[in-house]
């Protein structure tokens, strides 16, 4: 019996769709718009879906293309749709899913931009967010009703940290017949297998660990085939005729052509490329973020350290058992005061006050000034972001280097 391939092995070895006429080891970068056809009747099979061929770069691209079935090769999923950032990607899903009159069910406790999405730019299109607690299962169960497009959350909220049951929450949407959407962004596909979790749909910026340092902004949709789409008001009509395909064909043929974001081939090639290192670097990042959080948590100075790694943290069992050892490379810490905060960024020499998520060099960010930043007092009371907070992406740098950087700075 022929053994499967590893991790790393199936993303450097995945075959090309069509074999490269020169060989070429990385796939190429096919910088076109459109494809020539021998005929009309090869050129109307394409247009109409009855080939695979490509025909404009908005829709396909040979290039995405190999993107896509390697993440779909290391996830065992049914499809992968590779777009230009994860915003795009949240967008794309809920535009799929969700009518006038549809509800989403979450939590306060997500990205600024993800919350905006929900609370504004979805509001004006008549689809409801309600907002609960995702760690207590009765409270989301009483929020889900038969509008309910959705639920949505991520598996380790950003800034906050907080970490919902995910058998729990699996349990319970599919019980009601709704699907489950997870932003995975935080752990990689290869220290988190969303499929076995009971998630429908996956949603990873790409941008993030995938492009291999911020090369490039990218999202991806991952849709696992596991959800009964009949139980969709939006989406019965056509499972009647694509049964569990049926989100992916509404996405695939309408929605993702219609709002034009779709991947570059040139953010394709850096990604797979930042694909191949993927397990590596996050090994590092992650152990350093471990061994860096367990220093900081005796420094006096520091008020407090939120990393869920941590056997102090009240998250942590729970994402022992959901993420391992090492959950992600995020973390955060509290200070005094905000002004605390900006002196202690503003004395930072090797770690860069930027946004964005691991990137190889090692980044500080104080959220409720920047990301959170035109939201109101009350609102970030509510999303639980404090002035106190300085959140930390960790990069490839030494745990030395990053522990004394931040010493000297506080």
């Amino acid at each position: 019996m022929e053994k499967e391939l590893s991790f790393d092995a199936k993303i450097l070895h995945k075959p090309y769709a069509k074999t490269d006429a020169y060989g070429a080891l990385n796939m190429p970068i096919y910088q076109s718009a459109a494809y020539e056809f021998d005929t009309a009747e090869s050129m109307e099979a394409a247009f109409i879906g009855k080939s695979a061929d490509h025909t404009y770069s908005r829709i396909t691209n040979p290039t995405v293309q190999h993107f896509e079935s390697r993440v779909q090769s290391i996830t065992d999923a049914l499809s992968v749709t590779a777009l230009n950032s994860g915003m795009a990607a949240i967008s794309n899903i809920i535009i799929t899913l969700a009518q006038s009159g549809s509800n989403i069910v979450t939590s306060r406790h997500l990205f600024g931009n993800t919350y905006s999405f929900f609370a504004s730019t979805m509001a004006a299109f008549g689809v409801e967010t309600r907002f609960c607690d995702l760690t207590n299962p009765y409270e989301v169960e009483s929020h889900i009703d038969s509008n309910t497009c959705a639920v949505f959350l991520e598996i380790i909220t950003n800034p906050q940290l907080e970490i919902a049951d995910l058998k729990a929450l699996s349990a319970i949407t599919k019980q009601m017949g709704v699907p489950l959407i997870a932003d995975t962004t935080i752990v990689p596909f290869c220290a988190f297998k969303a499929k076995k979790w009971g998630i429908n749909i996956e949603i990873v910026s790409s941008t993030k660990y995938i492009s291999g340092g911020a090369t490039s902004l990218g999202g991806l949709i991952i849709d696992y085939g596991n959800f009964d789409w009949l139980s969709s008001p939006k989406l019965h009509t056509v499972a009647k005729g694509f049964g569990p395909a049926a989100f992916t064909v509404k996405l695939r043929k309408e929605i993702h052509r219609n709002l034009g974001a779709y991947m570059t081939p040139q953010v394709a090639y850096m990604q797979n490329l930042g694909l191949e290192t993927l397990s590596i670097r996050y090994e590092c990042q992650s152990g350093t973020c471990l061994e860096l959080t367990k220093r900081l948590e005796k420094v006096g100075a520091i008020a407090s350290v939120n990393y869920t790694g941590l056997a102090t943290n009240k998250y942590h069992e729970l994402s022992l058992e959901q993420f391992g050892q090492k959950p992600g490379a995020m973390f955060t810490i509290d200070l005094a005061s905000r002004e605390a905060c900006f002196n202690f960024l503003n004395k930072l020499k090797i770690i860069k006050r930027a946004t964005n998520l691991f990137d190889n060099k090692s980044l500080a960010i104080h959220p409720a000034s920047t990301i959170f930043g035109t939201f109101t007092a009350d609102d970030r009371k509510d999303m639980n972001v404090s002035d106190n907070t300085i959140r930390f992406s960790v990069g490839l740098e030494s745990v030395d280097d990053l522990f004394n950087d931040i010493i000297q700075a506080l």
